[in-house]
């Protein structure tokens, strides 16, 4: 029988917390997708690098920035300010990321959400 199912970032899947903020996930449909919340303050070599057991995260990234403004910058140098409404995409290559502001930074993951914090 299929069903319509339907899902809230308020009652996750799974929760990965982590100084400065947290990853929600949610499973639905045969896909995972995440909702990254950072305080102001906070760079993922600081506050995941020591989880993930890696200086630069290297999970791929398909999202959109839902409020806030963050750096994502690769190890290559190249970098990129994401802002609200922008959808992204960030290879699975060494990369930081950071909040710029003091705004809280929240974002929705449609790839990478498996892998990341972990």
């Amino acid at each position: 029988m299929l069903a319509v199912i339907l899902k809230r970032f308020e009652a996750p899947d799974e929760t990965r917390v982590f100084e400065k903020g947290k990853f929600e996930i949610v499973r639905i449909g045969g896909l995972t997708i995440g909702r990254a919340t950072y305080e102001p303050g906070w760079k993922w070599s600081e506050h995941v690098g020591s989880l993930a057991g890696t200086e630069y995260c290297e999970v791929e990234h398909v999202g959109m920035v839902l409020s806030g403004r963050a750096t994502a910058a690769m190890k290559d140098g190249k970098v990129v300010e994401l802002s609200p409404g922008a959808l992204f995409y960030i290879p699975p290559a060494p990369h930081d990321s950071w909040v710029v502001g003091d705004e809280v930074y929240v974002s929705l993951h449609f790839l990478g959400s498996d892998q990341y914090a972990k």
